[in-house]
């Protein structure tokens, strides 16, 4: 047995000086106030974390692992080592590998793949082509977290353009869809309207009127207006504009049929950081003004925005090299997406209350996942404690990417993350990860 002894348990809106005890991969108990001497006396190991936040472990929903195939970026061993030294304990897995996971082998394939290399909890998602119904329609939805659908560019045939293949997927798909939305017409001619003045080269500052705002908001509109149509259970992924917003409901996220996330990158970056960061901040979607990000911050705290993750989709630096048609788009975050959550908690922005919120409990709740999110006797005990009086400088040193960068590097965060649990075992403490431990598949109760 072990003892967090008089945390502050954040936990379901409420904040607390509380102690847990874990029994093997669970929470067995929760007090407030005392624990009994006795008990005390019989625990195998008393984490002393007065003064600690105690948290329920990040849950991600969007995560490129990069394995299996692109793993010169990226792996699931070295990207699961990095989350878990962030509080991320589980992360669902985007299909643009190589091979694409468009079928149910591929997909079990990347499952048996993870449980030899991941040290947090797994899911992935089954990818949607033009011509992949079939697959879609078998896929078991206690152990697939979910359909993604690219209405933006992608990797190889993975972006979906025949719109009777999308209304078919809409309507017959009995399954969570997710979508990252951008729409391919309004981003080619922007394209060649730049290209006439820049050639090839066109400034990274560029990238956000290229794949502009108007790009996402026919898009993401077209995807609702399916999910409406159908009466689909959309999820749509990394929002970026103020006009988007319009397009979803404050309702609690049990009750929505359709709901909306956004990445840490859209909330804390801006437009004014390209001048500083270049391509370092490209992403797809694009971080775009200091006034959507505002929207999208005021948009989070009236809960039309229903969860918070991170689109980590790591690249070698040679990779980001270029103008805004080469340099890749992506960039690794979920190492340091909970701080940068919390340093926006230290700024005014919204509550630690809120963070537990978007990170944990949501996307428990969105996608149903069995027995994880919350702290809750008889839930597994994937945790985190985080030290909000010990400053965090993310270094070249201490960053645990592969790809070896962050655009937080040289950043100082107001907290520390100090241990993360997965399935009640110390994976991460105090900057060191333990070996031969390994994550659970997430389950789905659907």
């Amino acid at each position: 047995m072990i003892l967090i002894h008089k945390a502050t348990i954040i936990n379901e809106g409420s904040s607390f000086t509380g102690s847990l005890l874990l029994e093997g991969e669970r929470i067995s108990r929760i007090f407030r106030g005392d624990v009994p001497e006795q008990l005390l006396n019989s625990c195998r190991e008393v984490i002393d974390a007065r003064g600690l936040y105690l948290m329920p472990g990040v849950i991600d929903d969007q995560v490129h692992f990069r394995d299996p195939g692109l793993t010169h970026k990226g792996d699931l061993s070295s990207e699961s080592r990095a989350a878990v030294a962030g509080g991320v304990t589980s992360f669902m897995e985007m299909p643009n590998t190589n091979p694409q996971t468009v079928t149910n082998d591929a997909h079990s394939r990347k499952m048996d793949l993870a449980a030899e290399k991941s040290v947090a909890n797994y899911a992935f998602y089954l990818g949607a082509t033009n011509d992949n119904l079939r697959e879609l329609k078998k896929a078991d939805n206690k152990q697939v977290c979910g359909v993604k659908i690219f209405m933006g560019a992608s990797t190889g045939n993975m972006l979906v353009d025949n719109e009777k293949a999308l209304q078919q997927i809409f309507a017959e798909v009995d399954m969570l869809i997710t979508t990252h939305c951008e729409k391919e017409e309004i981003i080619r001619e922007n394209a060649a309207l730049y290209r006439q003045r820049f050639g090839e080269m066109i400034p990274i500052p560029l990238h956000p009127v290229i794949r502009s705002a108007e790009a996402c908001y026919q898009s993401s509109s077209h995807a609702v207006e399916l999910a409406d149509r159908y009466g689909s259970r959309l999820h749509v992924l990394h929002l970026s504009t103020a006009r988007e917003m319009s397009l979803f409901s404050s309702a609690p996220t049990e009750e929505k049929r359709i709901t909306a996330e956004v990445c840490v990158h859209h909330l804390w970056f801006s437009d004014v950081d390209y001048d500083r960061l270049g391509a370092l901040i490209k992403w797809n979607p694009a971080v775009k003004g200091v006034e959507e990000r505002e929207a999208l911050r005021e948009a989070l705290k009236t809960g039309r925005l229903d969860v918070v993750a991170t689109d980590h989709a790591p690249h070698l630096m040679s990779e980001k090299q270029g103008g805004a048609l080469q340099a890749a788009s992506g960039g690794p975050l979920v190492q340091h997406s909970l701080q940068v959550m919390l340093e926006l908690v230290e700024q005014g922005h919204w509550t630690k209350e809120l963070v537990v919120e978007k990170m944990c409990h949501a996307p428990a709740r969105l996608f149903q996942i069995k027995e994880r999110g919350f702290i809750r006797e008889g839930y597994y005990a994937d945790l985190v404690l985080v030290d909000p009086a010990v400053p965090y400088t993310v270094t070249a040193d201490n960053i645990l990417y592969k790809c070896g960068w962050s655009p937080f590097e040289g950043e100082t965060f107001s907290t520390s993350v100090t241990k993360t649990f997965v399935n009640g075992k110390l994976l991460f403490d105090n900057g060191v990860i333990s070996d031969n431990l390994f994550g659970k598949a997430l389950q789905f109760d659907r």
